[in-house]
């Protein structure tokens, strides 16, 4: 356990705190919760390249926090109509699937691919739909389309990699 470790543990306390926050009724708060788990997203893979401190766990973790906290945004804004099913299965296949394969190659013994540029630019993509669709700005759900098509795109880089990674 390091301290980027111990960062992203703590990203996944928020999110029940934004849920609770965000059915609440509080929007500006619920987003400000997001913004400070993102704001630890950057700040724990800082920390990690800075200090050399990246690790096998910090590299499972790391997404996975990611991908929880958008899941539950995702089911958080279908449960207010924010977004349409369409989008949520779409988004529910992408990251479900990210989370399940990485899982079944990391407890196989199977080497796995940290989370890069392309990962992260999906990340921040995503992160800033969020508001967009929050605060219910014109062409919101159309940018969140094309986040997740551009999603798709960087899972099957990530795939390519993992079977390039795993066939030495």
């Amino acid at each position: 356990m390091n301290v980027p470790n111990a960062i992203t543990i703590a990203r996944f306390f928020l999110i029940p705190l934004y849920l609770y926050i965000f059915l609440a009724g509080h929007t500006a708060l619920a987003f400000l919760v997001l913004f400070v788990a993102g704001a630890t997203d950057v700040l724990d893979g800082y920390l990690a390249r800075k200090k050399k401190q990246t690790t096998a766990l910090g590299s499972m973790l790391d997404p996975l926090a990611d991908k929880t906290m958008m899941l539950t945004v995702v089911l958080s804004f279908l449960y207010v109509g924010m977004i349409q099913w369409s989008e949520a299965i779409a988004m529910f296949i992408r990251d479900g699937g990210m989370i399940i394969g990485s899982a079944i190659f990391h407890f196989r013994g199977k080497k796995t691919v940290p989370a890069n540029t392309m990962g992260k630019l999906t990340t921040v993509l995503y992160y800033l739909a969020i508001p967009l669709i929050m605060f219910e700005v014109r062409y919101a759900l159309s940018y969140l389309w094309v986040v997740i098509i551009f999603s798709f795109v960087t899972s099957f880089i990530y795939i390519l990699k993992i079977k390039q990674l795993n066939k030495k």
